[in-house]
């Protein structure tokens, strides 16, 4: 598969580990060669981010004054 994928098998050893320091062209790459590249879109799909969308709420603002109570 490294071959197909033009890549080393050391590169294909760091993919299956999963290592962040793989580019995102390797991972595409290796995703062609399984027949698994309509997969792609869905990496970079970020309503699928549960973290990221959880860290992007924590920065919104915050409400810093209370509401005034109805009289």
């Amino acid at each position: 598969m490294a071959e197909r994928a033009f890549i080393t098998r050391k590169t294909l050893a760091r993919v299956e580990q999963g290592d962040p320091g793989v580019s995102m062209g390797i991972y595409a790459s290796v995703l062609f060669v399984l027949g698994m590249a309509d997969r792609i879109g869905g990496l970079v799909d970020s309503s699928t981010d549960r973290l990221g969308l959880q860290l992007e709420d924590e920065q919104l603002p915050q409400r810093i004054r209370p509401r005034k109570a109805r009289s």
